[in-house]
């Protein structure tokens, strides 16, 4: 939600017989907001990591440690899968209304709620009997987490001054990096030394310190300003959104997407554990690291745009991850490597060009489509590492493998059709173009 206008403290000066100018009515309203240098940025730009980074060390907790759980409980690759699917699952399914609800109840209460009960919800969870309890109390922890993703954002831009907001949402970004990436390394080798309940626990411990360390230092809001839920004013936004074309060609590039980086992830532990490779649990944690590739390849996918338009830096993304998946079938631990970091980068670069085109394509409700594409993303790593599970379970890593290439094949496919779409407009803009010049002529 757009920040409100402010009305300026200070009386008009005598004589002034025009209303404020454009300006001074935008320096007013940006004098509540926090600027560099200010301890309340500070704050909140140290706020929003320890929360970003408590949310995604939760959301991905069990994913490094699935071999573990599956010994410990006697379970397939797939079984063992739920306890990461249910959780990003139920965190789709919940963005939408918790960010509805942020509207009501404020940026801050929400994300409050949502951390610390996850948070909470991480200490029990190590003591879940059996999968179906684990599963039910992963998914509850999902929909929890849903408060920071859907509302993060609106607050950073609400109580941050505009020239800032850009490094605020990238010190944000990186808080969810490296989360996701340290509760994958870290569980891993306390998994091996003290057990996969215990990681769990100690993640919890971490998270709860993230949130409390959170809470102390969020400034207060000054800029939100409170409405009332309208379901069917977000109803109508929604179906606009999807109803745009665009958009919905985003929405399932991101889907497919995350559907390849969910099935190579959630299975990469059981490949690197069994023959030929043989890898302890404190060495495949330490894999993770590679998403690092990630993070810098997020960073250039704005150079990479720059050059070759929003298409091609897919087409890029697509065969990055396409010859990643390849070089993964080989039985050379250094060609595995080698793929997981292609598939990294390329995922990471096709998630950055598309997320990013979501927001510039959306000129009005652009909460709400960022909302929709974060629960296609989720329900991609949902579906792709339940299936990708599946499919390794029944025909080994190439059946992985094969699933994530139809899955790039789709993105691919998408954005051959959004070429020749654009390639017919141009077609035709230019022989319209061209009428236009001739009829002139003729006239003369």
């Amino acid at each position: 939600m757009p920040p409100a206008d402010t009305e300026a403290s200070a009386a008009p000066r005598a004589g002034a017989s025009t209303p404020s100018s454009p300006d001074t009515t935008a320096e007013a309203a940006h004098a509540t907001k926090l600027s560099p240098g200010s301890p309340g940025y500070r704050r909140a730009n140290f706020a929003l990591f320890a929360a970003g980074l408590a949310t995604f060390a939760l959301l991905y907790s069990t994913q490094a440690l699935l071999p573990a759980i599956s010994a410990d409980l006697a379970l397939t690759p797939a079984q063992a899968s739920l306890t990461v699917t249910a959780t990003t699952a139920a965190l789709a399914v919940a963005l939408l209304p918790v960010s509805a609800l942020s509207e009501k109840y404020g940026r801050t209460a929400v994300m409050t709620a949502s951390v610390f009960s996850a948070a909470l919800l991480a200490l029990v969870i190590p003591f879940a009997p059996d999968l179906t309890t684990l599963v039910v109390l992963r998914a509850a922890q999902g929909a929890a987490l849903a408060g920071l993703p859907a509302t993060a954002m609106a607050y950073l831009a609400e109580e941050i001054h505009p020239k800032a907001v850009a490094s605020a949402i990238g010190l944000y970004v990186a808080g969810n990096s490296i989360g996701g990436m340290s509760s994958r390394v870290f569980s891993g080798a306390v998994s091996q030394a003290l057990g996969w309940r215990t990681a769990l626990f100690v993640v919890g411990l971490v998270a709860l310190a993230c949130a409390v360390a959170f809470r102390l230092l969020v400034p207060a809001a000054r800029n939100f300003q409170p409405g009332p839920v309208n379901p069917a004013a977000l109803l109508r936004t929604v179906t606009a959104h999807l109803g745009n074309p665009l958009l919905r060609r985003l929405y399932a590039i991101g889907l497919l997407f995350m559907a390849v980086f969910g099935a190579v992830y959630t299975v990469l532990g059981y490949r690197l554990m069994a023959s030929p490779f043989s890898l302890s649990q404190t060495a495949v944690g330490l894999i993770f690291l590679v998403y690092l590739v990630g993070t810098a390849a997020s960073a250039g996918s704005g150079v990479l745009l720059s050059r070759v338009g929003r298409r091609g830096a897919l087409y890029v993304a697509v065969t990055l991850a396409g010859t990643g998946l390849l070089l993964s079938l080989s039985s050379s631990l250094a060609l595995v490597l080698a793929g997981l970091v292609l598939i990294t980068a390329g995922f990471f670069t096709g998630h950055a060009v598309a997320s990013s085109a979501v927001s510039r394509t959306a000129t009005v409700g652009r909460a709400q489509a960022s909302a929709l594409y974060l629960t296609a993303y989720y329900v991609g790593n949902s579906v792709g590492g339940t299936v990708g599970a599946s499919a390794y379970h029944s025909m080994g890593w190439g059946g992985t493998a094969a699933f994530g290439g139809l899955a790039l094949a789709g993105v691919a496919g998408i954005t051959l059709y959004a070429t020749r779409r654009a390639a017919v407009s141009a077609r035709r803009a230019g022989a319209f173009a061209l009428r236009a010049g001739v009829g002139p002529l003729r006239d003369r």
